[in-house]
């Protein structure tokens, strides 16, 4: 009976992936919400004047706490907004989605998460600036805000009303199958297909497995989003270094294949012959695993964004622009450059492995004690993915549906979690795509229309910054 269901339900989400990822331009085609997302992140990088190399130094210094004021409206810290966006982006797409872009796009792929990343940055600070500028405070002190809000009362500004609320349903809407059936499914997925590598009887009783994850994502999400930051603050450093540093222990140990790598990474990201699907393949698999890593563009980190303590929207969104740095420029380079170096992603013995076995067999073949340390690192990482989506799945029910109905959304949210653990993962990875992808067209539409007032703002804050008007606060 499982067997046919997933049957089915893989039938049906393929039919949805072509919907979302439909492509223009013949041989080489790219599908249309990849040119979204890349005339997104050019538009406003250019628009705000590379806000994201201008204002790098003063992220770092915010992040550090020099601005931080307990004083200021909201409910998290600077750093545990970062932490919880992070702990939903860092997670398995760096792992299983980078082997899995560099699989089916070549090295190339790599150059183009790149690329992806950088633009992404001045998406998310727009994203972010938005969901500060316009979040709302409950009558019990705490925060919401994110493209729900933005959509429907920026837009209402500038005299859209009925584009904003049209446009916020959708986000909500989006977003809410996007947590139960994305970021849940696919996460609980993957990590279950490694842990049964490390303790075979998991492959036969995967039950057990979703059980024990369900219960630990119960406890963390009934605390709320401070609970939530508290522990993302907590895991995000620590899987992130321990990862870097093996990602730096393989491409250390393979020092003199680097040049090899890179020159491999620069060629099959403009040679046409270099993959199949040439130029096109490689700039495709490279932008959608990056969207689907940082998120830049899906506008759902803006939600944990919008609570976090500060009167200074602009401060807030230059916070959020070291998401893509850190996520995609650092930890999926990370292990691109593993799966390169190692030769991994073109070897025959690993041309059946998903992206997190792929993965795990070219950190094997440097470090063979290293699978349990990984497993370790790809648990943690898709627990904090799975805790963040929750609280975005959360805040997107509550505004559709009101506080009423939130024990629900709980329930479903965490039947899923289990579901993914027993599902199909070719089933699952095309969902978590196309789920996840579809947020854009909402966000960035907003973004675009609401770009001038960023733009204002953000002049006026950097004049008041330069002139000394905004001071460090330690």
């Amino acid at each position: 009976m499982l067997d046919l269901i997933s049957a089915n339900f893989s039938d049906f989400l393929k039919n949805i992936d072509a919907i979302i990822f439909y492509s223009i331009g013949g041989d080489q085609s790219i599908p249309i919400i990849v040119l979204w997302l890349i005339s997104g992140g050019l538009f406003f990088t250019i628009r705000m004047q590379f806000i994201n190399l201008r204002a790098f130094k003063h992220a770092v210094d915010v992040i550090l706490g020099k601005y931080d004021n307990p004083n200021e409206e909201g409910e998290v810290s600077h750093f545990e907004a970062l932490a919880t966006a992070l702990s939903g982006t860092v997670g398995l797409g760096n792992i299983a989605g980078v082997s899995i872009a560099i699989s089916l796009g070549g090295p190339g792929a790599a150059f183009w998460m790149t690329i992806a990343g950088f633009l992404g940055m001045s998406t998310k600070f727009m994203e972010c600036t938005l969901a500060q500028k316009y979040r709302i405070f409950n009558s019990n002190g705490t925060v919401v805000g994110g493209p729900m809000y933005y959509l429907s009362i920026g837009l209402a500004d500038i005299g859209q009303k009925k584009l904003g609320q049209t446009l916020a349903v959708m986000f909500a809407s989006f977003n809410i199958l996007a947590t139960l059936g994305s970021s849940s499914i696919f996460q609980s997925n993957q990590s279950q297909v490694v842990i049964a590598n490390i303790l075979p009887f998991i492959a036969e009783k995967t039950w057990i497995y979703g059980l024990v994850l369900v219960l630990i994502v119960g406890l963390v999400i009934i605390g709320g989003i401070q609970r939530i930051a508290a522990v993302a603050a907590t895991i995000v450093p620590t899987m992130c270094g321990i990862y870097f540093i093996a990602g730096l222990w393989v491409i250390l140990s393979n020092f003199t294949a680097i040049p090899s790598a890179l020159t491999s990474i620069l060629h099959g990201a403009f040679v046409p012959q270099a993959m199949v699907g040439g130029f096109a393949g490689s700039l495709v698999q490279g932008f959608r695993r990056a969207a689907f890593s940082n998120e830049a563009g899906l506008g759902v980190a803006a939600i944990a964004h919008a609570a976090a303590k500060t009167n200074e929207p602009i401060r807030e969104g230059i916070v959020a622009l070291l998401e893509p740095f850190i996520d995609t420029i650092i930890i999926c380079n990370m292990t691109a450059l593993v799966v390169i170096i190692t030769g991994a992603y073109n070897n025959p013995e690993f041309a059946n492995f998903g992206g997190s076995e792929l993965t795990l067999a070219a950190f094997t073949s440097v470090i063979p004690w290293f699978p349990s340390i990984l497993t370790l690192c790809i648990f943690l990482f898709a627990l904090s993915t799975i805790i963040s989506s929750s609280y975005y799945g959360q805040v997107c029910w509550q505004y559709l549906f009101g506080d009423g109905g939130v024990i629900i959304y709980k329930i479903l949210f965490l039947i899923s979690v289990f579901f993914g653990t027993v599902a199909k993962p070719e089933a699952v990875i095309e969902f978590a795509d196309a789920m996840k992808i579809a947020l854009a067209f909402p966000s960035l539409l907003g973004a675009y229309f609401l770009c001038n007032k960023v733009a204002t703002d953000l002049e006026n804050y950097m004049k008041r910054l330069q002139t000394g008007e905004i001071i460090s606060e330690n």
